[in-house]
């Protein structure tokens, strides 16, 4: 990992090197073709025609957007989003361009295809387990026609254990949509950084694009030990105990799940307050160390007699649009990221708003066990929710410290 790193490193600094010839370059061909127009001018006797600087810098854009290979994450964007062609350099383009149009289509049918999928595919276990509630609070209200109590508590544990096999089933299926949730974010992760920090390296420097580079990939091998492989089963854990509680009417393990639940809270939020207090540091040294560095090069370019102004305006416009660019890359990650992170978002919302209008509904006919089994898929549900939700904060607000500070 370590020549890995290096040698990105290296291809930074020849980045810079190569941006800091085209400036150079550009200088001299604004040179050359201001010459020839002047040349041009005197001997048509007519004025010229000034050039729009706008459509310049635009053209200098372009070029730079240009020099990025997207092929990678375009292939990713393929493998993620199969039924929707999405390319990753005309994203870019219409961020920079103001149209945002794109990016709102694709949220708001990310999000209508994910809540109407999602229900269909609970659909029938909800169904299965309203009419479980059911029976069964008929076996607990008309027990009295039973000569024998035990004939209707018998009966009644093994439609619970019924309804058990069925809310694991459900909450199984919405795990997996978090997991493949977050193994697609995290693969994208991988394929987006090395091209954004590539941008970032070209508009600040290669100090804070290597620190901020590291720390995303700290953050993505966090992800996929802490939460994929920790918080996850202890949610599943702990919605195992809360089913297996309700089985007695008196709690046995009620103190348990609430242990589970505040251990899973307390990890994602020392999460949150880690991955911001790292973005803090890392913005407030590695960007003032890139800013030293570039200024000494700028103003010596400067103090070259004759040429120094004009390399500092040409050279100021050339750090300004590569700024723009970098913002445009990483704005463009960061709705990628949002559209990622909204289908398990949507589907475990869905499940969530179901789960607890099943229990809001048969609560006055079912007995309370009935009704604490099927909210308890809804409250594992909304554990996942949160699981998912602060995966998908701790990428965003990286993008977003890096975007400010550089």
């Amino acid at each position: 990992m370590g020549s890995g790193r290096f040698g990105m490193a290296g291809k930074l600094a020849a980045v810079l090197a190569a941006a800091f010839a085209a400036v150079i370059m550009l200088t001299g061909v604004q040179a050359a073709a201001s010459e020839s127009l002047d040349r041009g001018q005197m001997d048509s006797g007519r004025p010229s025609e000034k050039e729009d600087p706008g459509s310049s810098q635009g053209d200098l854009e372009e070029r730079l957007i240009g020099q990025f290979d997207f092929e990678e994450v375009d292939d990713s964007l393929q493998e993620l989003f199969p039924n929707e062609r999405i390319g990753f350099g005309e994203t870019v383009r219409g961020i920079l361009s103001g149209d945002l149009d794109m990016s709102a289509r694709l949220l708001f049918g990310l999000v209508t295809d994910q809540l109407g999928y999602a229900f269909q595919s609970s659909k029938d276990n909800l169904i299965h387990m309203l009419l479980l509630a059911v029976i069964a609070a008929v076996f607990s209200n008309f027990s009295w026609v039973f000569k024998s109590r035990q004939i209707s508590d018998i009966s009644f544990y093994a439609l619970y254990l019924l309804l058990i096999a069925l809310a694991l089933n459900s909450f199984e299926t919405v795990v997996n949509w978090v997991t493949d949730g977050i193994s697609a974010l995290t693969s994208f992760m991988g394929v987006f950084c090395p091209l954004y920090f590539l941008a970032v390296s070209v508009a600040k420097g290669s100090v804070t694009s290597v620190a901020f580079y590291n720390l995303v990939l700290f953050l993505i091998f966090l992800t996929e030990v802490l939460i994929l492989n920790l918080l996850l089963p202890m949610i599943h854990i702990y919605m195992m105990v809360k089913v297996l509680d309700r089985l007695s009417e008196e709690e046995y393990l009620s103190r348990f799940a609430e242990l589970i639940e505040i251990a899973v809270a307390w990890i994602l939020k020392t999460l949150i307050a880690c991955i911001i207090g790292l973005n803090v540091i890392q913005g407030l040294i590695s960007p003032a160390i890139d800013s030293v560095k570039r200024s000494a090069l700028t103003r010596g370019a400067e103090a070259i007699p004759g040429l120094g102004d004009v390399i500092g305006g040409m050279a100021e416009v050339a750090i300004g649009t590569a700024v723009l660019v970098k913002n445009g890359i990483g704005m463009a990650g960061a709705v990628i990221c949002v559209a990622l992170c909204i289908v398990p978002l949507a589907q475990s919302a869905c499940i969530v708003l179901v789960y607890k209008l099943a229990a809001a509904v048969i609560q006055p006919v079912s007995d309370k066990r009935i009704v604490g089994c099927i909210e308890t898929v809804g409250e594992g549900c909304r554990m996942l929710l949160r699981v998912i939700f602060t995966t998908g904060l701790l990428f965003l607000l990286t993008i977003a410290v890096v975007s400010a500070v550089t």
